[in-house]
């Protein structure tokens, strides 16, 4: 229930469902638009919801849906329901496309079987009745228009006609032909005048050839006749132009006969068709708001993460302007929150954004807001927003708000959604105030769940000091005097009335006389009011440094867990395989020393031969030195590996050059390809360790990539998985090569190409920027993409 009846009106939820009705292709789905209201039924708004979830991934993510033809089937339907009655041929022609069409739909969800389980609940044990297409198509050609064999005697009846066409123009011609031989002819050819084909005659010869006149020139000088042996012939085509129209009514009844039976398939038919084009128009929306699909629950509660006045948002897109998210939570404890603060600070918007959302959510459409968010059901909506003053009742602006009133306190529950606007204006402050904070008492012991705006302190005092109640905030940067239209519950908030009067530029005179009015105790509590917005701003930014700085000590101490991890599980292994790797090669040591021994003996001390031998030992005993410094663990290249480096990967002994670090990863380029492989599984290399032909290799590639590379790549009419795929593959490169910038050619459109890429690009930590190109040169079907 929602009270009174224009609050939808006022929350803007009218609006709403007429931008929905834009993306709507038939009538029927404008039809579903317009009875959209909120629902108190929990799987019921489940099931709506999810219906618009599937839809919007089949949209960015799957392949389209092949809705082509949607007519309204049901007035056909209800027009062969009457007996003797017959569907014309565009009606039957408009019906087949329709069935083709569902038909094609319900072969799309068969071929994704249960990914799309609530869409595909909208035809569950709807068959494919194919003899309704194949009887039309039996009378009907792929124009929509009677074949001339749809029976056999149309077909004579078609055959006669041109036969008697043929025959009548033929001696048209001829009777043509003579009179102009003769000069009776007026100038111009043969003409249809009253459906008859006639010759122009001159006035003054008309009696000179047998006929009747169907009709004259403007200036009477030419007159249209008829010849008199053709007229008989025009007849007969006549008469079988009555015979052929009789056959094709009586084709038309005898398929609308054959149609009857199949009526309350057709009405099935007719509902899929509908709902499709309705969740169609849902998602398309969604996708417009970006927006998603936030945690259901059965409860009245709340609670908001990163949400957005939908229609602020879109005329905010138009302007190339951001909407400040709004955090908010209403549940069991915190269920009333009075939002305070200075005029044009964000209050309204803020109470109507939780209104329209919860409105929209509860009707089973998508929010603006993160998918995180949790959205409860409320069984009734009241509010009282704006100038409810009306002549013809006699009420005041105060008188209105206080029939509204009136009603709330009667009406309301627990399970009720109250929003109030500036709540207890309209009437002297010294007894608004008090009526306010009554009604408020009132509201409270019934449990009620809302959002209330206001700048009377009293209420912002019994706020703090009743249960269930909680102050909240716009916050405004009392330096700069502008609003950040920011919410923050736990306190209220200064109208900073005074300051924004200093600000505009009102006399030092005026403000001081005003100061001097004002009782001394809202002086003190006013002022205690910037002073607390003041200590907690400074607050909030010392704790979001710590927070930050907590992050980073998480961080350092979170790698040097996983490093001192490592080392300890493959100590022993690695002290191990050392030791036997030293041992092995101990022991070619010694064999190689026992056979340099007995080559010098064998060749009787030659000095050059000895000399040889010597270098050979030296060599092995150095190999040996390397051996002994790997198992003690002085050797630590690994712990210095760097952009550009050379390593070897331990497993596969492969040599490659290291393009980028991320975390405990090192992405590699082994010739063409490239590689993620663990930080621990390589170990550095000097450079002149590598082979010259890998390092020669490696840099005629790179100087082939370079000479052969663009930064610039066109994915217009790839699906979305293509096209990022693609992106990534050129982001690689482009990055690897140095380049400062790749331009990603995607096009306008609807401008869901252009959302995915910016989105999947966001995730990479070399991206700095992205731009629209310049209005000349593409615009925003262009995206720049800037590297650090």
């Amino acid at each position: 229930m929602i009270y009174p009846e224009n609050a939808v009106d006022k929350l803007g939820f009218t609006e709403i469902k007429a931008l929905i009705k834009t993306y709507c292709l038939s009538e029927m789905g404008s039809q579903m638009v317009d009875k959209i209201q909120p629902l108190h039924q929990f799987d019921q708004i489940n099931k709506f919801m999810r219906q618009t979830y599937e839809f919007k991934e089949i949209l960015v993510n799957d392949s389209p849906l092949p809705i082509e033809h949607l007519y309204p089937i049901r007035r056909f339907a209800e027009k062969a329901r009457v007996e003797g009655a017959f569907l014309t041929e565009e009606e039957f022609f408009h019906v087949s496309l329709s069935l083709k069409t569902v038909f094609a739909v319900i072969r799309y969800f068969n071929e994704r079987d249960g990914q799309y389980p609530n869409l595909e609940a909208l035809f569950e044990h709807l068959p494919i009745e194919k003899s309704i297409i194949r009887d039309i198509e039996q009378v009907l050609d792929i124009k929509g228009k009677i074949k001339p064999n749809a029976s056999a005697l149309l077909a004579d009846i078609t055959a006669n006609i041109s036969k008697a066409e043929q025959e009548a123009r033929k001696r048209i011609d001829q009777v043509f032909k003579n009179a102009q031989g003769s000069g009776w002819t007026a100038d111009g050819n043969l003409t249809v005048r009253d459906g008859r084909l006639c010759i122009p005659l001159l006035a003054e010869n008309k009696r000179k050839v047998k006929g009747f006149i169907h009709d004259e020139s403007a200036t009477g000088q030419t007159v249209f006749l008829e010849p008199e042996e053709v007229f008989h012939l025009n007849n007969k085509v006549r008469d079988l132009e009555f015979d052929k129209r009789r056959e094709i009514i009586r084709i038309l009844v005898e398929l609308t006969d054959r149609l009857r039976p199949n009526i309350p398939l057709l009405l099935a038919y007719h509902g899929l068709l509908s709902k499709l084009d309705f969740v169609r128009a849902k998602a398309l929306f969604a996708i417009e708001l970006e927006a998603d699909m936030p945690q259901l629950s059965n409860d009245p509660s709340l609670e908001l993460i990163n949400a957005k006045h939908p229609l602020l948002l879109l005329n905010f897109k138009k302007e190339k302007q951001t909407v400040v998210p709004l955090n908010v939570k209403i549940d069991d404890q915190q269920r009333v929150i009075v939002v305070s603060g200075p005029n044009a600070g964000g209050k309204s918007v803020c109470m109507k954004t939780i209104g329209l959302l919860q409105l929209m959510a509860q009707s089973g459409l998508l929010i603006p807001a993160d998918e995180s968010s949790k959205v409860g059901v409320f069984k009734q909506f009241f509010a009282d927003i704006g100038d409810d003053q009306s002549i013809e009742s006699d009420l005041s602006t105060y008188s209105a708000h206080l029939s509204k009133m009136k009603h709330f306190t009667e009406n309301a529950s627990g399970k009720t959604l109250v929003l109030i606007d500036e709540f207890g204006t309209g009437t002297d402050p010294q007894f608004g105030g008090p009526i306010a904070e009554a009604v408020l008492e009132v509201l409270n012991r019934k449990k009620i769940r809302g959002v209330i705006t206001t700048h009377y302190s009293n209420l912002k005092s019994f706020a703090n000091a009743a249960e269930g109640l909680e102050n909240a905030s716009m916050l405004f940067d009392n330096t700069a005097m502008k609003p950040l239209y920011i919410l923050e519950t736990g306190k209220p908030g200064s109208s900073y009335a005074f300051e924004i009067a200093q600000k505009i530029g009102l006399p030092q005179e005026v403000l001081n006389a005003a100061k001097q009015k004002i009782g001394a105790q809202q002086k003190r509590v006013d002022t205690l009011l910037v002073d607390l917005e003041r200590e907690k701003k400074s607050l909030s930014d010392t704790k979001r440094l710590l927070d930050r700085r907590t992050l980073d000590i998480d961080k350092l101490q979170h790698d040097n867990q996983e490093l001192q991890r490592y080392l300890e599980e493959n100590k022993k292994g690695i002290l191990k395989q050392a030791k036997l790797e030293a041992q092995e090669i101990i022991k070619n040591a010694n064999k190689l020393i026992e056979n340099t021994i007995a080559e010098i003996k064998h060749t009787k001390a030659d000095k050059d031969r000895t000399k040889d031998l010597r270098k050979n030992l030296q060599h092995a005993l150095e190999n040996n030195t390397v051996v002994e410094q790997r198992a003690k663990g002085i050797k630590q290249t690994n712990q210095e590996i760097a952009i550009g480096d050379w390593v070897k990967i331990i497993d596969s002994g492969n040599v490659a050059q290291v393009i980028e670090i991320a975390k405990d990863n090192v992405i590699l380029a082994l010739g063409d390809l490239r590689s993620v492989v663990k930080r621990k599984r390589v170990e550095k290399m000097a450079n002149k360790e590598v082979p010259k032909e890998i390092r020669k290799a490696h840099s005629a590639t790179l100087t082939e990539e370079l000479t052969g590379f663009y930064p610039e790549i066109d994915v217009r009419g790839m699906r979305t998985e293509n096209a990022l795929q693609a992106i990534e593959k050129y982001l690689d490169r482009a990055v690897m090569m140095g380049f400062p910038s790749l331009k990603i050619i995607h096009g306008k459109g609807d401008g869901i190409l252009r959302k995915m890429i910016r989105d999947y690009l966001r995730k990479y930590t070399q991206v700095n920027r992205m731009e629209d190109e310049h209005p000349d040169r593409g615009g925003d079907g262009i995206t720049n993409v800037h590297f650090n």
